[in-house]
């Protein structure tokens, strides 16, 4: 066998290689991962690429530094294969999503219900390996003072700063079973019971989250790690096609709780169901695939389209459907003490819901790691460390410029409530309002140090081009273009189609494949 070390350093060199070349041709790259959970439309071409693909290993797992080395393509759950079955440790962090990669954590501030007490994932990375803009491979650090500049540049940088080829996540030791929780609050009840929980850094959970299904109706989910279940207690799945999707069982318990609202309701889930609860359905996005192709919404049609209800599928059938550009899928930091007020905003303006609550710890603990994006992030004060994560997907206008009045309204109110906004979705600011909520003296200071100045910015990445859509629409070819794919359900068969394919959609044109294999040894 092939040491996987080499493989790598092969690889990397490939890379380096092909970002050279566009380092001296000064042309824009993207990266090619073979896989995403954005929702932002693809802007690859073979030309302009630089095919990361092949980096999809674990190479290595130290059982005694609680450490792993992970190669960016790495989708959660194959990294949770190797960590909890061979080693029995699972990363602090590990998003909801199997699909979403260690790299995709990194660059775009992603976190789950243990962000209360461990923060978003890039918190919980030793240090990357990096390919800088010049095709030069380093590597920065967050536990010290060794290009950690850098690191925090890179972190939520969407690979402005340079291509990540290696990580390293740390670990903790797993146990079989995490041991839910679920108990009935109003928002303020939850609100307090998720802060107490960030702001005290109790050990007392593991995880925590909720799902608000009314103003008085929140379900908070209080998980802890378990060796076994109780004899008496109830073991509960949620990833077989015969398993109810979480937030189904979710709505269900509301109505026992409702009727006992002092009492919880205990359950012991297996630790990777646990994980990756929310895959089936997509938290509940999937159910509006069913509206929208008419479908009965039930036990038996979730059970025969269960293929189709992973969170993998549905991403490529909302890319290559283009009816992202209809939903709002966002995801938003408020502070705790706006919460109520932000709630009661999204139900008169946008009235989506069920909406997802995740408390986020945001402040950065080591030294130097007032750079990037998210500096302050390193300067918060006790009772500013952290933030209320609200999940808001669902429906928007199907008029194009009210849609985006919408999202122009959300990314409005989170500002005025002194929130965030994250950046793996659309986003609609011109570039005068982005750079009003992020650090761009911070984060022009990191990229002009180590050369990326020539590269796309964060900005020219995430951003909405409306103006462009607008005069595209001036031109009879993609007005009609556009009248006949607003016929229903085209939009929806074609997605479905192409998902069923399985054809990336990253890369319009070539197949690049993506290769399984993981390579665990211990260090």
């Amino acid at each position: 066998m092939e040491d996987p070390f080499e493989v790598h350093d092969d690889a990397v060199a490939a890379v380096s290689s092909r970002v050279r070349h566009f380092h001296e041709t000064k042309q824009h790259f993207r990266i090619y991962h073979g896989s995403t959970n954005s929702t932002r439309a693809s802007q690859r071409w073979r030309d302009n690429t630089v095919d990361t693909s092949s980096l999809n290993h674990v190479l290595a797992v130290d059982v005694d530094s609680k450490t792993a080395l992970v190669e960016p393509n790495v989708p959660m759950d194959a990294l949770v294969d190797v960590t909890i079955k061979k080693f029995h440790m699972v990363p602090l962090v590990v998003m909801e999503f199997p699909g979403i990669t260690v790299g995709g954590g990194f660059s775009g501030t992603s976190g789950e219900s243990s962000s209360f007490r461990y923060g978003a994932f890039d918190t919980t990375i030793n240090w990357i390996e990096i390919v800088l803009p010049n095709g030069d491979v380093t590597r920065a650090y967050r536990t010290k003072a060794e290009k950690s500049d850098l690191f925090w540049g890179a972190a939520s940088g969407f690979g402005t700063l340079g291509v990540v080829t290696l990580l390293e996540v740390q670990l903790k030791d797993a146990q079989p079973y995490v041991q839910l929780t679920y108990s009935l609050h109003d928002l303020p009840e939850a609100n307090a019971l998720m802060r107490d929980q960030l702001e005290t850094n109790s050990l007392s959970l593991d995880y925590i989250d909720g799902i608000v299904f009314s103003s008085n109706s929140t379900v908070v989910c209080s998980g802890r790690l378990a060796s076994a279940p109780t004899p008496e207690s109830k073991v509960q799945r949620f990833s077989r096609s015969i398993d109810p999707w979480f937030y189904i069982h979710c709505r269900r318990l509301l109505k026992r709780l409702r009727e006992s609202p002092s009492q919880s309701v205990v359950e012991y889930v297996p630790l990777e169901d646990y994980l990756f609860r929310y895959d089936r359905g997509g938290f509940w996005v999937a159910k509006y695939s069913f509206q929208y192709f008419l479908v009965p919404f039930n036990r038996i049609t979730r059970f025969l389209l269960n293929p189709l209800m992973h969170v993998r599928v549905m991403f490529r059938a909302l890319h290559h459907s283009g009816l992202s550009d209809s939903y709002i899928v966002q995801d938003v930091g408020v502070p705790f003490d706006k919460v109520e007020e932000f709630a009661s905003w999204l139900d008169t303006t946008l009235q989506i819901s069920p909406l997802w609550l995740c408390p986020l710890r945001l402040v950065r603990e080591t030294t130097d790691a007032a750079h990037g994006l998210h500096s302050e992030f390193a300067h918060l004060p006790p009772d500013r460390a952290g933030l209320m994560n609200f999940g808001i997907w669902g429906p928007g206008s199907t008029n194009p410029r009210e849609f985006v009045r919408q999202n122009q309204a959300l990314e409005r109110k989170v500002n005025e409530l002194g929130g965030k906004k994250w950046l793996y979705a659309h986003a609609y600011y011109t570039e005068e309002e982005f750079w009003s909520h992020y650090d761009r003296k911070s984060y022009d200071a990191v990229r002009a140090k180590y050369g990326a100045t020539w590269m796309p910015s964060v900005y020219d990445k995430v951003k909405i081009d409306i103006e462009g859509r607008e005069r595209e629409l001036e031109n009879w070819v993609p007005w009609l273009l556009m009248l006949f794919w607003s016929i229903w359900p085209l939009k929806g068969l074609y997605g479905v189609f192409k998902a069923i394919l399985h054809r990336e959609y990253l890369l319009r044109k070539g197949n690049y494949s993506y290769y399984t294999e993981k390579h665990g040894k211990d260090n």
